[in-house]
């Protein structure tokens, strides 16, 4: 379903009684009674998975799957897959110039890539009353995970050349991959660069904001938003780059305070955030994620730019009573 969505964000801000928008997707499969191995593998379960979120949930928008292996995999790197856990990328594939220069950027549609746009095309087919919005990597944290995440900081100053050679290519193949998204009817990406948040603010904008306002630039429009994920602790420090971005929604992370965060936010740009993942949708109970929701939202809801959410990807065993709880606490303080 087409959208404005440069529309959409506008009427976000301007609307006193917003909607949620946690990401939120891999919970579904203990609604469909299935493991994440089997999500990861399947656009019919993906799409069906998106489909009964947005059932079950009042959401402002669909969000596919943060699955951050995906397109390492395609580069050559080796996953773990788990039945419980969201996949995760081992070891890595670029340790000197020699192969950063021989990396190839993989062809659309191979690994599981092709699957995941499958899943996006069927799901925007079924979800029809809100954006859907597909997942992708940001480019840092596409390059940490080709050259190892610890490695790569390192990188970031004895070998920048390097770095940027494999920015360059993963960039060129993000770009590509939400391109096809745009094709197969998805509204928007959400862009994960949780990696440069742990950047220093000079550092984030060389290896990473430049490189997402490329993306930004190539792929965005009126009908099709980049939305910055980022859940990294610097990201307050890193602000001006980010906006610099031109993304029209940012999301951070609970490693900030988004009380602290949301005056670095102009206007006319979304900010979502940032209820603790872990602690509250995975391990916490009914009563201590309403009364986190209900602090934050207490701490930013002045700022109409603002909007509620999960602090990141929300995992595979977080409790359902939870989610609701999350939710109906986000009606309550609208209510109250």
């Amino acid at each position: 379903m087409k959208l404005n969505m440069k529309q959409w964000i506008a009427d976000t801000i301007n609307t006193p009684v917003k909607k949620a928008m946690p990401v939120l997707s891999f919970p579904a499969i203990q609604l469909m009674d299935i493991t994440v191995k089997d999500l990861i593998s399947s656009s019919d379960l993906q799409a069906r998975g998106m489909q009964l979120v947005a059932e079950n949930t009042d959401a402002a928008a669909s969000v596919s799957l943060m699955d951050l292996s995906v397109e390492a995999e395609c580069f050559g790197s080796t996953i773990r897959v788990s039945d419980e856990e969201v996949p995760t990328v081992i070891g890595s594939v670029v340790s000197s110039e020699e192969e950063a220069d021989a990396l190839e950027i993989p062809e659309i549609g191979s690994g599981r890539t092709g699957l995941y746009i499958e899943a996006i095309e069927k799901a925007s087919k079924l979800i029809t009353d809100r954006p859907v919005l597909a997942g992708a990597i940001g480019p840092f944290s596409l390059a940490g995970r080709l050259m190892d995440v610890s490695e790569a900081m390192i990188y970031c100053y004895e070998e920048p050349d390097m770095v940027h050679t494999v920015l360059e290519k993963v960039t060129r193949f993000i770009i590509n991959y939400c391109t096809e998204y745009k094709r197969a009817g998805a509204n928007g990406i959400v862009l994960a660069e949780p990696l440069a948040g742990l950047l220093s603010p000079a550092l984030a904008e060389e290896f990473s904001a430049d490189y997402v306002k490329q993306i930004v630039d190539a792929v965005q429009d009126d009908e099709f938003i980049i939305v910055y994920h980022n859940c990294g602790n610097c990201t307050i420090q890193q602000i001006d780059s980010i906006i610099a971005t031109g993304c029209p929604l940012l999301h951070f992370g609970n490693a900030i305070s988004m009380a602290e965060m949301m005056p670095h936010i102009p206007a006319h740009i979304a900010a979502a955030g940032n209820v603790d993942p872990a602690s509250q949708f995975r391990n916490g109970t009914v009563e201590s994620i309403k009364k986190e929701t209900k602090a934050v939202m207490e701490a930013c809801c002045k700022y109409p730019n603002f909007v509620i959410s999960s602090g990141c990807d929300i995992p595979p065993l977080s409790k359902w009573e939870n989610i609701h709880a999350f939710f109906e606490a986000v009606n309550e303080f609208y209510v109250n």
